[in-house]
């Protein structure tokens, strides 16, 4: 069973990258109140959630220690009115399971997911009022439901709430839910499915309760408190249940200090229970105002051309100052009469315009007056995306600042690509057909059943060449230098089912591969116009499958919906094997345990559609629906939504529901995740259009798997209707 991937130090490093240059806060200065985060994660009090929200985009990483818990936690503010949570909880008291073989003295790990929505925002009269839920596709250690109103007065939040289960355990006022309906008034005990199932059936029942506290901004900034009324009594927490752990509440009453270290985080301790000293941490940053602060070259000076024919052009140098100042790499540029066009990548700037700019300004620099066209064909993998047309003169009243507000936009335009080269208008040729990279690689997983922290640190080396303009060769090798990933337990699980394997095989891919080939497969890609874009796919495609498959999309110019379907024929590679393949689906067990089944042949496929809604409360997202046929042949949807920050930060969950049942299925009853999609540019000195990507899955099974292609065509065709290269405002 592989545990989830998990790139803390990825994202301490955004974090870092967003840090003041002063340490602490400045001791005396206009004191302000801002948000802060619970025990659990989540801003509010201690135990106890608020109803305030934090400002859009503000990314939290937390860690609370007591006797009984230890809490890791990671909060962001998705939307104005959305805040999520993704905790991990050692529990001190009790073993992951009890099964010694799989799991060992590793302790009880509890997975939780939790979100808050804002009803009332906060006005002159009125209270921020916010219904949430907590752990709600969990076990239901930690699982309740809350309603919570909160009022500023001056740097005083008074807050004012009602739980259910884990948040209304003491249950100190009658369930308001009961009075309308018997089964409210009862809670179950268990949970459905294997966990990690939404159980909607056991909100706002049970036992509720009312709970509140204040929160006070000191005049010293960097010191706040706080004090709560706790609304559980602790007598069905599950060190108390299971673990016979003496959790009894002295008090009600929870008392808390703060101390902010500026913007970019705390440290805090709290007396909870009467009898309970909790301290915490936490680092944070805003994913809507981090800012990218470059050392780029300027851009070119304008200094009309003296160059009287294209002829007198040094074109070489052109293209070199297209590719270093520009971003545009390995580009060919064609001339006739009245036209200069460049196709090529654009590599370097996510802001299209400041690309579009800086080219113009080279070929203004460099080209006669007689030339009345600039044009730009952005091409990805040889396919032409989008063609820019710049009026020459038009441009030059903009770069000579002739008026007010003078635009790039004011004399360009992106439309469909009609350009079609001929081979004697060819001045220059910067294309490349071999290319290398060579990367350092940082795997992380976190809360498996063997140990809490399993890493490997390696090197990743990839390589293509073009055997033609349309077909591409590559592969990938990767060298493992050092990891802990031999405590990987890869025998069937305790509830193991007949599902084949394919992903939780993941220790015997990684530990016993030092040197693996992950990628070695040939793709041909076309460009049909209009729209239409394919890939034919074959070879070894990732580290466990090998096939032949081709996907099709339909994506209209700047339009905020695209279409596409992809179907492949797939083997599971052997480990240990670079070359192999599963010759039969049943496998011997041998000394890893029971018998189990692989994927000898199969099919996966889906039709995708993608849409950018364009209404307010959903500004900058994508949703993504597939349906089809997953890896291990069970057939489903996967829903995929993400939102994109004023910084170019993308944040996003996917989840796979398939015909699979929860017991077939096994712990966790379905596939859902979480990503972060992150700009080189704002982690570094220089602009990029690369990114920096992690997922994580709080537990990864066999069913709702898909096929990890190295080409997706949304995102090769992203110029279109820019989504990853979205300027950043």
């Amino acid at each position: 069973m592989m545990a989830p991937k998990f790139s803390l130090s990825l994202i301490a490093g955004v974090i870092a990258s967003s840090l003041p240059y002063s340490i602490f806060a400045t001791e005396f200065e206009p004191v302000t109140l801002s948000t802060s985060q619970t025990d659990f994660g989540g801003v509010g009090l201690m135990q106890m959630p608020s109803g305030r929200m934090a400002p859009e985009g503000k990314f939290n990483i937390g860690a609370t220690l007591n006797n009984e818990y230890h809490h890791y936690n990671v909060s962001l503010q998705v939307m104005p009115w959305l805040e999520t949570t993704i905790r991990y909880t050692l529990v001190q008291d009790l073993l992951y399971s009890s099964d010694e073989s799989f799991s060992g003295s590793t302790k009880y790990t509890d997975k939780g997911i939790d979100f808050k929505i804002r009803l009332l925002q906060e006005s002159k009269w009125l209270p921020e009022t916010s219904i949430g839920v907590r752990d709600f596709g969990g076990t239901g250690l930690f699982d309740g439901e809350f309603m919570a109103a909160t009022k500023r007065f001056g740097n005083l939040d008074v807050t004012v709430g009602m739980g259910w289960g884990y948040l209304g355990q003491s249950g100190n006022i009658t369930n308001p839910f009961c009075k309308a309906s018997d089964t409210f008034c009862s809670r179950q005990s268990d949970y459905k499915g294997k966990g990690g199932s939404v159980d909607f059936e056991r909100w706002f029942k049970g036992p509720a309760a009312i709970y509140g506290g204040l929160e006070y901004q000191t005049p010293y900034q960097p010191l706040r408190l706080k004090v709560e009324y706790d609304s559980n009594d602790y007598s069905q927490d599950f060190p108390v249940t299971r673990g016979n752990i003496d959790m009894t509440q002295h008090t009600p009453w929870n008392f808390g200090i703060l101390y902010g270290l500026g913007d970019w985080g705390d440290i805090k301790v709290s007396y909870e229970r009467g009898d309970t000293l909790t301290l915490g941490v936490n680092l944070s940053t805003n994913f809507n105002s981090m800012k990218a602060i470059w050392r780029d070259e300027p851009i070119e000076p304008y200094d009309e051309s003296t160059n009287s024919s294209i002829d007198e052009v040094d074109w070489k140098r052109v293209n070199q100052q297209l590719n270093g100042n520009a971003g545009y790499e390995e580009s060919k540029i064609y001339v006739n009469e009245d036209s200069v066009t460049i196709v090529a990548d654009q590599n370097k700037y996510r802001d299209s315009n400041e690309a579009h700019d800086r080219a113009s300004r080279i070929l203004a620099n460099n080209v006669p007056t007689t030339i009345s066209t600039y044009r730009i064909v952005e091409t990805n993998q040889s396919m032409p995306v989008s063609e820019t047309v710049i009026d020459a003169k038009q441009y030059k009243k903009v770069a000579n600042n002739d008026y007010f507000d003078a635009d790039i936009t004011d004399a360009s335009q992106t439309n469909e690509v009609t350009y079609s080269p001929l081979d004697d208008e060819l001045k220059s040729d910067n294309f490349e057909r071999w290319d290398y990279s060579i990367s350092p690689t940082l795997s992380q997983s976190i809360g498996s059943a063997e140990n809490f922290y399993l890493y490997a640190i390696g090197i990743n080396t990839a390589g293509s060449v073009w055997l033609t303009d349309k077909v591409q060769a590559s592969g990938s090798l990767y060298f493992n230098l050092v990891d802990n990933y031999d405590q990987f337990n890869y025998i069937t699980p305790p509830d193991g089912t007949s599902v084949p394997r394919v992903r939780t095989m993941f220790r015997a891919y990684v530990h016993e591969n030092p040197v693996r080939m992950n990628s070695l497969q040939l793709t041909w890609f076309e460009e049909y116009g209009t729209g239409f874009y394919s890939q034919v796919y074959a070879g070894y495609l990732e580290s466990m499958f090998g096939g032949i498959g081709s996907e099709v999309m339909y994506r209209p110019l700047n339009s905020n919906w695209a279409f596409g379907v992809d179907a492949t024929y797939i083997k599971q590679r052997t480990p240990g094997d670079w070359f192999g393949f599963y010759e039969q689906d049943q496998q011997d067990g041998g000394e890893y345990g029971r018998d189990y089944t692989v994927v000898s042949s199969g099919v996966t496929g889906f039709a995708t559609a993608y849409y950018a809604p364009q209404w307010t409360f959903l500004k900058n997202t994508l949703l993504k629906v597939g349906v089809g046929q997953f890896l291990a042949g069970d057939k489903g949807t996967r829903v995929d939504f993400s939102k994109q920050f004023d910084s170019g930060v993308i944040a996003g969950a996917y989840a796979s529901f398939t015909d699979l049942s929860a017991e077939e299925f096994g712990e966790g009853s379905y596939t859902k995740g979480f990503y972060i999609s992150i700009p080189f540019d704002i982690m570094t000195v220089k602009p990029s259009k690369n990114r920096a990507n992690f997922n994580w899955q709080p537990l990864t099974r066999d069913g709702g798997q898909m096929l990890n292609k190295q080409h997706e065509l949304y995102n090769l065709t992203d110029e279109r209707s820019p989504w990853f290269t979205r300027k950043g405002l």
